[in-house]
């Protein structure tokens, strides 16, 4: 590339994923970085006395012009000739940084795929949204200001409490998204989120020690909710009364088909349609909870999804009629079928449960329900597909059992529903 200036800057490509490099011709070693996010940032690169390549950010393009970037990597540059190492000095820096300033070191470093989590495999961008969320909700109000090489297990601890305690709860402001209100659910999640960064923190030199390892963390309660017979009977007839009083049908078939598979509600919700092998009688997802994964489907199922009405250019199963991306009304379509049905205390994940209650109920085997639901090793390895028989036939016969209870509620429509308990 040529010398680096505000109009060639401007007009640099965004690349699809990962992060390209634009390097200066007037001043060597200085150059900008650009990510998939359009995020354009000066950096320097050189070799320090060790003959070790580093890389140093210098800022973001839009705070400093392209001169006051330039005259910076001079400056840092004219360090390194003098036998100087500035990324060596942030490192330093660092050891003594914020909880703050890790917070926004890990979010970064992970956002580039530079920390690998689970599998030794890059942190999913849904992964670091829920941590980001934490971080910004929960652990810089009560611990940002914080050096953290001197917190202490007890100081995690205390944060743990003050989440429960609702300390951080907050109003809604308006736009997407609900109300913080702490808990006794987010509360150990705000401290694993916590100790990840701490702990990649100390994996990549930037701690001596983890500073709070060994806090404990509050025990979860799994939710264990699920519908009765009678229940998913009545889901089954408010499905029809919903859909006659102009329900979104598309967000009905969402709900109707996490009955049928036990699918999480995201892997329902937002799948394609050439995931789905219909002669195979699976679903090979790309990426989930369990990283790429067939998932057996029944033959009710397997109709549904082909029943979907398809929109041109958009590849979801039950797509958006406003963008090239999937329905994502899901949940709010079950409220409003469970108000109808007058059952109380229902979330997507309870339809999971309950395809696996009712697998139960037919007498199939726990690591057989595992495998049902994904929690075993039906993965997708090395390109050979294969599903095993006994699987597909248990998810089967489960799915005909749930088709077989909705319909009788469905049979049932015109007639009052039954009362609350």
């Amino acid at each position: 590339m040529a010398k680096l200036t505000k109009r060639a800057i401007d007009a640099l490509p965004t690349p699809d994923k990962g992060q390209t490099f634009h390097w200066d011709t007037e001043t060597r070693g200085f150059g900008i970085r650009v990510g998939a996010s359009g995020a354009k940032t000066f950096i320097i690169q050189y070799r320090n006395v060790e003959d070790r390549s580093r890389r140093v950010k210098i800022g973001r393009y839009g705070i400093f012009t392209v001169e006051q970037a330039r005259d910076l990597a001079k400056i840092k540059l004219g360090e390194v000739a003098a036998g100087g190492d500035p990324a060596e000095e942030i490192a330093q820096a660092r050891k003594d940084a914020s909880v703050a300033e890790l917070c926004d070191w890990y979010l970064e470093e992970a956002r580039a795929g530079r920390i690998l989590g689970r599998r030794n495999r890059p942190i999913k961008a849904s992964t670091l949204n829920m941590d980001e969320s934490r971080i910004k909700t929960h652990i810089k109000p009560l611990v940002g200001h914080r050096i953290a090489r001197h917190l202490t297990i007890a100081d995690v601890e205390a944060m743990q409490t003050d989440v429960v305690n609702g300390k951080t709860a907050k109003p809604r402001t308006g736009g997407r998204g609900g109300v913080s209100t702490g808990g006794t659910g987010v509360a150990p999640r705000v401290v694993s989120t916590l100790q990840s960064v701490l702990g990649h923190a100390k994996h990549k030199g930037l701690l001596k020690e983890h500073p709070t390892k060994g806090a404990r963390k509050l025990a979860t309660n799994k939710k264990k909710r699920r519908l009765s017979v009678a229940e998913i009977e009545d889901l089954g007839a408010a499905m029809v009364v919903a859909e006659r009083n102009g329900e979104n049908p598309v967000g009905i078939a969402i709900v109707k088909l996490l009955l049928l598979t036990g699918f999480r509600r995201q892997e329902g919700q937002a799948m394609q349609r050439d995931w789905l092998n219909a002669g195979g009688g699976y679903v090979a997802f790309p990426d989930t909870k369990g990283d790429a994964q067939l998932r057996a489907v029944g033959a009710a199922a397997i109709t549904l999804i082909q029943d979907q009405p398809a929109f041109v250019g958009n590849l979801h199963v039950f797509p958006s009629a406003d963008t090239d991306g999937p329905i994502t009304t899901a949940r709010d379509c079950l409220a409003r079928l469970c108000a109808i049905a007058k059952i109380a205390d229902v979330t997507p994940h309870t339809l999971r449960h309950t395809f696996g209650s009712v697998a139960g109920d037919l007498s199939f085997s726990e690591l057989t329900i595992a495998a049902m639901l994904g929690h075993a090793a039906q993965t997708i390895t090395q390109g050979y597909i294969h599903v095993d028989e006994a699987l597909r036939l248990a998810v089967a016969r489960t799915s005909e059992e749930m088709v077989a209870i909705l319909n009788r509620g469905a049979n049932r429509a015109d007639r009052p529903l039954r009362k609350a308990a």
